[in-house]
């Protein structure tokens, strides 16, 4: 925390770096320490991998105006990478980070096994977002609504509105909060709010669900697909939220969802209950997360995807 702190307070521009397909704890992490640098006098630049525009929820954030197309990223002497399980996460922009003169890696993945020249890791943080304030407050950086709601975001998506929160997390929660953040708005916002599309996406995913009672053992796998048609209707955030239907099966401790960004090229949701620890299966196939919490890219037609996971299991 302290060498973060150091290297930061020392920069004069930063480059902040999202992940592939950015998710509220990424997005929230980068823009809140954005926010931050550039009040301390910082030149700031954020960016994230690919062609894709943020989801509209996202792109409400406080600062998200200082997102840049990623061509348009210089690359500054301090580049930071948040809430990336592995380098990988930021596809092609992963040069940014790994030839800057200073690389720093924050990130709560269980998976992560540091990648920076400054490596902090804290697989017992609910969020990324919770290290991002810790950081802050070794710079001494006020914590005002604009910096709250962007962390708050990434606190309220990545313990699923607290229901699987530590303790902790709720004493954040209530600092940000205290703050002036909506905290009701932005919950509804990220979490329950869809386009109409997204309802056929579910109905067609919902459809696809297979229960394996058998399988990992016998603690059981249910798996659904959302098919690169469906998922054109919505964005990649919606397509997200199926993982949390999924999930509700008792009869199976593991839920999985494949997703068809591009035809043929699919991202593995997986989620365990409480029996199976997700992190050996993902990492084997070059992906990461946490025990409970995981997932993977592959390629194949949808049979021969979930052939892939099923000779794993």
């Amino acid at each position: 925390m302290a060498r973060v702190a150091e290297a930061l307070a020392g920069a004069d521009a930063v480059t902040v770096l999202c992940h592939i397909r950015p998710d509220a704890d990424t997005i929230g992490s980068g823009l809140g320490l954005a926010i931050a640098l550039d009040r301390l006098g910082v030149d700031v630049e954020v960016g994230f991998p690919g062609p894709w525009a943020l989801p509209e929820a996202l792109a409400a954030l406080p600062g998200a105006t200082m997102i840049l197309d990623p061509a348009d990223l210089l690359g500054h002497p301090v580049a930071i990478a948040l809430d990336c399980a592995s380098v990988e996460r930021l596809d092609h922009l992963a040069p940014l980070l790994t030839e800057a003169p200073t690389s720093i890696v924050i990130d709560h993945h269980a998976s992560n096994g540091g990648y920076g020249h400054i490596d902090l890791i804290d697989p017992e943080a609910d969020c990324t977002a919770e290290l991002v304030l810790a950081v802050l407050d070794a710079l001494n950086v006020e914590i005002d609504r604009d910096i709250a709601t962007c962390l708050f975001a990434g606190l309220v998506t990545d313990t699923g509105s607290f229901r699987w929160a530590r303790a902790g997390s709720h004493a954040v929660a209530a600092r940000l909060l205290a703050t002036g953040v909506d905290g009701p708005g932005w919950t509804r916002r990220l979490l329950d709010t869809h386009n109409f599309g997204w309802l056929a996406m579910v109905s067609s995913a919902l459809d696809s669900a297979v229960l394996r009672p058998d399988a990992f053992g016998g603690a059981g796998l249910v798996y659904a697909h959302v098919d690169h048609h469906s998922s054109q209707a919505i964005d990649w955030a919606e397509a997200e939220s199926v993982i949390d239907l999924v999930r509700t099966v008792g009869d199976a401790d593991v839920a999985v969802v494949f997703k068809e960004s591009d035809p043929g090229t699919w991202s593995v949701s997986m989620r365990s209950r409480s029996k199976v620890d997700l992190v050996p299966l993902a990492v084997s196939h070059g992906g990461g997360g946490h025990p409970h919490a995981a997932g993977f890219s592959v390629h194949g037609t949808a049979d021969e995807v979930v052939a892939v996971l099923l000779a794993s299991v």
